[in-house]
């Protein structure tokens, strides 16, 4: 990373000037985060409180209506009369059963409502409960137990429906005469709809909770029906010591992942507390927008600063770094680019010897170009004039007629085959050729090699017929077949077999062609060194430097693994390399007794390029 930094003065201008303006905007984000988290924070406990406020007004109108309630049934004179007497009456049980049971249906909050008269064992109840959570709650034997109007805590009761949490308010019932004990009323509220709309207020989401709890520390409500009943200090131990009787306020409890703040407010007719607590982690959720909202403004403003620092930098620093690029990425097939000098500088002056070095170095490539290509085109003229296909073939007709005539049937044979060989490898000066015709030029050579090496190989074609009519390169084959008869077949000294087989490609449209031979085969350096002489000048220059030492001492095997059938291949290579490209370079593969396999692919044409 140092030696990255340190080797280019804008790198270094641009890190060293944005770094001394980022890290203030760090710290300014910082700040503006955490004082957004206090603020969040405080918010978050006076949301909770005012919701807190509004939950115990709503508990507060069903206390007090079950006072009300209570008051009003207490008084009632055919209550008062019903109980003040000795025996039951059915008729007026019935009576204000009916009564107390349109009572209890107005009020979804009331789970029952009961009469206990104290002379005679006629319970009046609105709702049939099966069974109680221990023993009897209302206990005529026990008197004193229920002189004073009083709340239970919450328990479980059993109806029809199933189980249903309860808490119930017992108050005696007096004579309006002369204020003896006449029985007992009994008003249970259910829990499920004291705590009903609790969810909604959105308090103590996550794990957070809202709890109402009793005067000994009980809870009677909560959000988790399994804490209910349960004691706060054995399941939280030291958070009831921490509420202050009698007032409102928040406090913090717990540790690290379990920490979370309390918020709790009393109940003003019981003195119960509603208790709320809200996880430290849904702070941190609440606090996910503004650290996104600081942190994409801390970033663009990183991003603001980086972008005016590297452009001034850049305008400072950006003819050496030119001129440097220009230097680092010469192309020796191409002209020098040219360095355009702003200002009369010392980098002005440097560029401009820089353009004059350019130019002195074209002109040399230009005059080596044209004498190559004046040393070629001799070579070539001279070629053509050794070889003229008119003087050529003539002579060849005339040697097979002579033949003919002096009943040298081989001779004309394979002169014959040698003309066809000829013509068709000279294809009136063209490129390229249908399949069908490589595949006759291979014949025609097979044919004059079958005389001069009798009974020594046997050939064969398997060509699909749809690409017969198709245009590949010429003189493909022949340098593979002839590589795998001289290099394969007759090294083995024995009959061998070669195999030229044109499949298409049934994924891409291209042609594979295989040839292959059972002859004898190369050894595995032998193999590598051939291959490695099939490689393009430019893959090879890619090549380790160390490997340049490796390559001069090898020059001598390579030298002897291309005389000895390399060149064939090296040029049909280098020849699929020109046409095709690098994805229809030859692929060899052989083992020492066992043959060899070159194959290629090139593109499916309909017609000569």
């Amino acid at each position: 990373m140092v030696r990255w930094l340190t080797s280019s003065l804008q790198r270094k201008l641009s890190v060293v000037v944005t770094a001394s303006m980022i890290v203030p905007l760090l710290a300014l984000g910082l700040f503006a985060f955490l004082f957004a988290s206090r603020i969040t924070e405080e918010k978050t406990k006076l949301s909770g409180m005012d919701t807190l406020k509004q939950v115990e007004a709503n508990l507060r109108y069903m206390l007090q209506d079950a006072e009300n309630l209570s008051i009003f049934l207490i008084g009632e004179r055919d209550i008062q009369q019903y109980l003040s007497r000795n025996e039951d009456d059915d008729l007026d049980r019935i009576d204000i059963l009916g009564r107390m049971t349109n009572l209890a249906a107005s009020k979804k909050y009331i789970a029952n409502i009961a009469i206990y008269p104290g002379r005679f064992n006629a319970a009046l109840s609105t709702a049939t409960w099966y069974e109680a959570d221990g023993e009897r709650i209302f206990n005529p034997t026990l008197p004193s137990r229920h002189a004073d109007k009083r709340w239970t805590g919450v328990y479980p009761v059993r109806n029809y429906a199933g189980i249903q949490n309860v808490i119930t308010l017992i108050r005696p019932i007096r004579s309006i005469h002369d204020y003896r004990p006449i029985g007992w009323l009994a008003i249970s509220l259910d829990e499920k709809m004291i705590s009903k709309g609790w969810p909604a207020l959105g308090l103590g989401q996550g794990e957070g909770r809202l709890e109402l709890i009793g005067n000994t520390g009980d809870i009677l409500s909560s959000m988790d029906k399994s804490r209910l009943g349960l004691h706060v200090s054995d399941l939280e131990p030291g958070l009831i010591t921490r509420i202050q009787k009698g007032h409102s306020g928040t406090t913090t409890y717990g540790e690290e992942e379990h920490k979370r703040t309390v918020l709790y407010y009393p109940e003003e007719m019981t003195g119960w507390k509603l208790v709320g607590t809200v996880p430290y982690e849904q702070y941190k959720s609440e606090n996910s927008y503004i650290l996104i909202l600081t942190a994409v403004a801390v970033a663009l403003s990183a991003l603001i600063s980086g972008g005016l620092v590297w452009f001034t930098v850049r305008r400072v620093t950006r003819p050496l770094l030119l001129l440097n690029r220009h230097l680092s990425r010469i192309d020796p097939k191409r002209p020098l680019p040219l360095f355009r000098a702003e200002s009369d500088d010392e980098i002005g002056k440097l560029g401009e010897s820089y353009n004059l070095l350019g130019t002195h170095i074209e002109l040399l490539k230009e005059e080596i170009i044209r004498g190559e290509a004046r040393k070629k085109e001799a070579d070539l003229r001279v070629l053509q004039a050794q070889i003229n296909p008119h003087f050529l073939y003539n002579t060849l007709s005339s040697i097979h007629w002579i033949a003919l005539m002096s009943k040298e049937n081989r001779i004309a044979d394979m002169v014959e085959g040698l003309s066809d060989f000829l013509r068709i490898s000279l294809n009136k000066g063209q490129d390229y050729c249908p399949v069908a015709q490589e595949i006759a030029h291979i014949q025609h050579y097979v044919r004059v090699q079958s005389i001069r090496f009798p009974d020594q190989f046997v050939l064969h074609y398997i060509v699909d017929p749809a690409l017969e009519q198709r245009m590949m390169l010429k003189l493909l084959l022949q340098p593979l077949v002839e590589n795998a008869m001289i290099h394969g077949i007759q090294k083995a000294g024995r009959q061998g077999t070669i195999t030229i087989m044109i499949q298409k490609d049934t994924v891409v449209e291209r042609m594979n062609i295989l040839v292959l031979d059972d002859g004898a085969g190369m050894a595995a350096d032998k193999l590598q060194q051939l291959q490695a002489s099939l490689v393009p000048a430019d893959e090879s220059s890619m090549l380790p430097s160390g490997s340049h030492s490796e390559g001069k001492q090898s020059a001598k095997q390579l030298e002897h693994s291309l005389s000895d059938g390399g060149y064939g291949l090296r040029n049909v290579n280098e020849r699929l390399l020109l046409y095709y490209g690098t994805d229809a370079l030859l692929e060899v593969n052989s083992r020492e007794d066992g043959g060899t396999r070159i194959s290629f692919s090139i593109p499916i044409l309909e017609e000569s390029p």
